[in-house]
């Protein structure tokens, strides 16, 4: 065999590169409770569909032209299939110099670069610590940071679906990757994320902090909402990347895959008639709605644990993927304050970018008031939710189930694009409640009456006779009116979302390629 030593020298260039840091390196990794990076990869991908790119990247020591050590570059990337579909995996390993990497260490393969030019889902497995002042030492000067990855980054939120899944404590570059994707995940004890770690914080503002206090699970999932979900371990969030990427198509030139699921499209549910209580101010479980309309087993919840006033995931409908909205009445009464905004209009810009109908719930009170809420900004946080409701043209079905109540109330609302509303017999809207409203607008009439309480109780029970859906419903039937809206039997929501979404099919066909608007993480 003509080549025989040069296929000697490849395979034992392979196996250096799979020992990774070295064994140290492996048992520290374990120790800590952490897969390292090419477990992970093997435990995320289909059976025996990993393909390693690059795989002899990183930096050798030569003795006589002979090679006598060699360390691999600190990140593993490749193709593989995760339940079916072909994605791009570039996996930190944390067992070489702590996954960062260094200028000077070998060629930087470009995960990036690929997911772009094949269109296919880029996953980041994050367990690195960004860049190192030991950088400077090794090619002996500083350099101005330039942005081309994260350019590319920047590029492929409008064409593929990313995903990031923190898996150590990341930092600088890394924990901006955790940022730059459409749906993130981090594992409960094992992971961090922060700009700056525990050294650079004292260095920069003199006092000392834990990286658990710093960046863990309870600051970043459950206060800022810089990570989408919380897994309690590495194989639940494998599970999870998998289980969000099935609801997506591979790029934004093809459609979400149809799934068969199994479930009656015609199916009608009587216990839709009694999930609203008649009391308005009693609260309900909107997850039963859910259960009752969508796909058996189907809903995926995205961010849970943040802006919990509003309920935001993926979903299948007669086995179509679309997004879902819905208030949350169990908080704040299911009004809508900064945090639920904003994931919001995350969602809207993932189904917009993606090609997936929107369906929405509607129970809105408003946005929310009050101090806290001013402070936050919930003025300017309502105008971005307008604007981005305003600017998506996917299609959107709307089932006003209680409430809806001003300009919150609107943005469950579509002017333009294929739209349609329906509403149960239990909802009432206006441009604001009739309670706090009749103190407002009546104060005089009020304060001259012998009784002021039981004449504030005449108005608003007048006004209550007014505030039938079905008065509405008689005014919505003209070319001159805005999108009209048609009571319906509750249980008829199923069938009728199943219509809608099926006739959508052909609007989205449509629809393929790049957004309109820029997705914004």
């Amino acid at each position: 065999m003509v080549w025989q030593n040069e296929i000697n020298e490849l395979n034992k260039r392979l196996e250096m590169a799979q020992g990774m840091g070295g064994q140290e390196g492996i048992d520290r990794q374990h120790s800590n409770g952490k897969l390292t990076v090419r477990e992970r990869v093997q435990a995320i991908s289909d059976p025996g569909t990993f393909k390693e790119l690059s795989a002899l990247a990183g930096s050798a020591r030569y003795k006589d032209n002979e090679l006598v050590d060699f360390t691999p570059y600190p990140r593993v990337i490749g193709t593989a299939h995760l339940g079916g579909m072909r994605v791009m995996l570039d996996g930190g390993d944390f067992t070489v110099r702590g996954g960062a990497g260094e200028r000077g260490t070998g060629s930087q393969p470009s995960s990036l670069k690929y997911a772009l030019q094949w269109r296919i889902p880029l996953v980041r497995l994050l367990d690195a610590v960004g860049g190192s002042v030991r950088t400077f030492e090794q090619i002996g000067r500083t350099y101005l940071p330039d942005g081309g990855g994260t350019s590319k980054a920047a590029d492929l939120l409008n064409e593929v679906p990313v995903v990031s899944a923190v898996l150590g404590s990341v930092a600088g570059l890394p924990a901006i990757e955790a940022c730059l994707c459409h749906f993130s995940v981090m594992v409960k004890d094992t992971s961090q994320v922060f700009a700056g770690g525990p050294p650079v914080v004292k260095a920069a503002l003199g006092y000392d902090v834990t990286k658990e206090d710093l960046g863990d699970h309870n600051s970043q999932v459950f206060k800022t909402g810089v990570i989408d979900n919380l897994a309690e371990s590495e194989e639940e969030a494998f599970k999870m990347i998998r289980q969000f990427l099935s609801y997506l198509p591979s790029s934004v030139w093809k459609k979400p895959r149809r799934v068969h699921t199994h479930d009656d499209p015609a199916r009608k549910e009587d216990g839709l008639l009694s999930v609203i209580p008649r009391r308005s101010k009693r609260k309900y479980d909107p997850y039963k709605i859910l259960e009752y309309v969508m796909d058996h087993d189907s809903f995926f919840e995205i961010a849970p644990f943040y802006g919990q006033s509003k309920i935001t995931g993926l979903a299948r409908v007669n086995g179509y993927p679309v997004g879902v909205l819905m208030n949350n009445p169990n908080q704040l009464g299911g009004s809508t304050d900064v945090a639920s905004g904003e994931k919001t209009i995350r969602l809207v810009s993932l189904c917009e970018t993606f090609h997936l109908p929107i369906v929405s719930f509607v129970d809105e009170p408003g946005f929310m008031v009050g101090l806290d809420a001013q402070n936050q900004g919930i003025v300017r946080a309502g105008a971005r939710l307008v604007i981005a409701n305003a600017r998506s043209q996917t299609p959107w079905i709307s089932f006003y189930i209680r409430q809806a109540y001003g300009v919150a109330g609107q943005t469950n609302h579509r002017p333009t694009g294929m739209y349609h509303r329906y509403a149960w017999p239990s909802a009432k809207w206006g441009s604001m409640h009739i309670e706090g409203g009749v103190s407002a607008a009546y104060r005089r009439e009020i304060a001259a009456s012998e009784n002021p309480e039981q004449k504030r109780l005449e108005i608003e029970a007048r006004l209550q006779a007014m505030a039938s859906p079905f008065r509405t419903a008689e005014d919505t039937g003209g070319e001159s009116s805005s999108h009209g809206i048609d009571i319906i039997d509750p249980r008829n929501t199923r069938p009728l979302l199943c219509d809608f979404i099926d006739m959508a099919q052909d609007m989205l066909d449509t629809q393929l390629g790049p957004p309109t608007s820029p997705y914004i993480p």
